[in-house]
């Protein structure tokens, strides 16, 4: 009798179903509309430059007299403008680096040492929003004016007077850093929260670096692009503040252009645009610093050469 041999599965079928679906051409998905894309993108620029083109033009066109830039031409030689942009700037650097050495140690300390006491910083640095900007020139004005009466004969009464010098008014300084250290502690947290920061320290102390060191040298590279939006934050703060220098009878940049608008309204209007200019410049290269890459460049790759 003859030996039974298995037969192989008929698989001819299924060979020819999986032939034709790998040889079926394969449908190309079709590029989604970008009208919609498109309109959004040019709504939101029509939004930002109508206003400024038409500024431009209110500066440059005078109706019967044609077109002149006296706007732009005599604002250089205008009384105020250098010495209130000068100082609008030297407040926006002292309050940029007044709030990150408060709030830098004291972030990066909560977050090694106590991290359960993370929130009541997060409630002590955002309390500045809930209160409003007239509320505390108040409160600057009632301790400025108690001072000099009750203090006139202690070391101090001098220092009540220098914080209001008009050169350079500290008081200022210190009522913008209050008022942006919402922002600044905003800005940090989130780039805290993005960096391991037990580990680098531990492995920085580990080498023999001291707590300086490890802050300036491994933490704060690592906190580069925070430090920038911390600081293009204060620096849109300072520069379009008004209602805190004008109560307190100090003339930034703000303060001088509301002061001339009503006599020089054409002037007005394109120091403001070269203001919009100036700022926009100053947080681009704050937003390049803060992209810039860090630590050494990689070495180039050179082939070997062929004996």
């Amino acid at each position: 009798m003859a030996a039974m041999t298995p037969t192989a599965p008929d698989t001819a079928p299924e060979t020819g179903a999986r032939t034709a679906r790998t040889a079926a051409p394969v449908r190309k998905a079709r590029p989604r509309p970008r009208v919609w894309r498109g309109l959004v993108l040019g709504l939101g620029g029509a939004y930002f430059l109508v206003p400024l083109i038409a500024s431009f033009v209110f500066t440059v066109h005078t109706p019967g007299r044609g077109v002149s830039f006296a706007a732009y031409t005599e604002l250089l030689g205008a009384e105020g403008f250098l010495s209130s942009l000068l100082l609008s700037l030297g407040l926006a650097a002292a309050t940029i680096a007044l709030s990150l050495l408060l709030a830098v140690p004291a972030l990066v300390a909560v977050r090694l040492g106590a991290p359960r006491l993370r929130p009541v910083i997060e409630v002590l640095c955002t309390l500045p929003l809930v209160v409003p900007p007239i509320a505390l020139v108040t409160g600057i004005t009632t301790v400025l004016r108690w001072g000099p009466d009750h203090l006139a004969r202690t070391p101090l009464y001098q220092t009540f007077l220098a914080v209001q010098n008009e050169d350079f008014p500290v008081v200022l300084v210190l009522a913008y850093t209050v008022m942006a250290l919402p922002f600044v502690y905003r800005s940090l947290d989130a780039g805290l929260r993005a960096v391991d920061v037990p580990t680098l320290v531990e492995a920085a102390r580990n080498c023999g670096a001291g707590r300086t060191y490890v802050l300036v040298r491994v933490i704060l590279p690592n906190l580069r692009s925070s430090l920038a939006g911390a600081a293009f934050l204060t620096l849109a703060l300072v520069l379009g503040e008004f209602t805190v220098a004008s109560l307190l009878g100090f003339r930034p940049f703000a303060v001088w252009i509301v002061s001339i608008s009503g006599a020089q309204a054409r002037m007005s209007v394109a120091v403001s645009l070269l203001s919009l200019l100036v700022t926009w410049a100053l947080l681009l290269v704050l937003s390049r610093a803060g992209t810039a890459p860090t630590g050494p460049r990689p070495a180039r790759r050179t082939a070997p050469k062929e004996s």
